[in-house]
């Protein structure tokens, strides 16, 4: 991925502790594994409202409805480093914004792991969340994803948006740390798959904490002067300290 890796699996106890969940027999739920894989690599998380890629993905994914609802949608987009056709399909629309993170990381230097890890899940949720919005009969017209995009410049809807890129955010994450363990741990591509849908559920749930704040500061940061890339720093790191703890309550209590 990046030059910068997160490193290999850490040989501390708490890693240790996530290994032993990881045991068919131990009867640990996937609260319990998530939040002891976090707990495990919770240094880089806490780190990450630091990491160029990561800030500019959400600081665009915040700036992208206000571009869209603009008399000139491609000089907003333009304006933000987003470059694209006169009438951009979603997927040029993603392929933009993917280049905009990647230009902003080379003039900050020094790509992460995680921070590829944002670039995609952001472009991810991008897609999804504008694909099940313009799904039709007749195709998606560049007109179409304009509109839904307008449309989530709004409390609810752009909270639905952040919470969705904080669980693939999450779960890529995570799955970075499990994935090289849970090769090994399951003996059949059925068992992988289900262990690795639980996690995507769980993370999704957990991000809950995240839509429930996410759209009041959306409509207030913006009412107050719009939102910049130090203040989406900020929203990154309460978002992501939210998470942690939601994670680890969410192991609490299913351990009760």
């Amino acid at each position: 991925m990046g030059h910068i890796r997160l490193g290999n699996l850490p040989r501390t106890r708490k890693w240790q502790q996530v290994v032993a969940l990881l045991d068919p027999d131990s009867g640990a739920g996937m609260p319990q594994i998530a939040a002891a894989t976090l707990d495990a690599a919770k240094r880089g998380l806490e780190e990450a409202a630091r990491d160029p890629a990561l800030v500019h993905s959400f600081w665009l994914l915040t700036q992208l409805p206000h571009c869209a609802r603009a008399e000139d949608f491609v000089s907003e987009l333009k304006r933000v480093g987003i470059s694209v056709p006169s009438t951009p399909t979603l997927m040029e629309l993603v392929g933009g914004f993917a280049d905009a993170v990647d230009n902003h990381v080379r003039g900050t230097g020094g790509r992460t792991d995680l921070g590829e890890m944002a670039q995609m899940g952001a472009a991810e949720s991008l897609t999804a969340v504008l694909r099940e919005r313009t799904q039709s009969l007749f195709g998606t017209t560049p007109e179409m994803v304009q509109g839904q995009l307008a449309a989530l410049a709004t409390k609810k809807q752009f909270s639905v948006l952040a919470r969705d890129f904080f669980a693939n955010l999450t779960e890529r994450y995570l799955g970075y740390f499990l994935s090289r363990q849970t090769s090994s741990q399951f003996k059949s591509v059925e068992a992988n798959r289900e262990f690795r849908e639980a996690l995507s559920v769980h993370c999704r749930q957990a991000s809950k904490i995240v839509e429930e704040f996410a759209g009041s500061w959306y409509s207030k940061t913006n009412y107050e002067g719009g939102i910049t890339p130090r203040k989406a720093a900020n929203f990154v790191h309460v978002a992501l300290t939210k998470l942690r703890k939601e994670l680890e309550k969410g192991a609490e209590d299913a351990g009760r």
